[in-house]
């Protein structure tokens, strides 16, 4: 079993950075590949978008080609945390974002449906003020 708190979340401005956290309880957080997704308003949670993931091996890294370039994620074992670093935020980026684990994957897999994932966080709140 295992729990994903994310923090970090907040109000900025467009333009503006932003990192957010989401940290894994247990001992086995270094055998997940983990995701971002977000919510964006007026959509239901089952059908948050991809964000991004970072394996479990190596950190390799995808993106959902909306934050290539922008968003970069990274991830530190020794902290049980993955990290969604935000750059160049805009309007279209304000949701609730989550972070989620996928068990069972090869060292350079990175899913990217929902339904890969196995456990997820409770989400944190960006809002990007234009």
């Amino acid at each position: 079993q295992v729990q994903l708190v994310e923090s970090g979340g907040g109000l900025v401005q467009a333009g503006d950075s932003l990192r957010i956290s989401c940290t894994a309880s247990g001992r086995t957080f270094s055998t997940y590949a983990m995701g971002w997704f977000r919510q964006t308003p007026g959509k239901d949670r089952e059908f948050a978008d991809f964000v991004g993931g970072i394996s479990r091996s190596n950190n390799f890294t995808y993106y959902a080609d909306f934050v290539k370039g922008r968003f970069i994620i990274s991830r530190d074992n020794a902290k049980n945390t993955v990290y969604l670093q935000m750059n160049r935020l805009n309007a279209e980026d304000t949701a609730t974002y989550y972070c989620a684990a996928a068990g069972g994957r090869s060292p350079f897999n990175i899913p990217a449906m929902r339904s890969d994932y196995n456990y997820w966080g409770q989400g944190t709140q960006v809002t990007v003020s234009s």
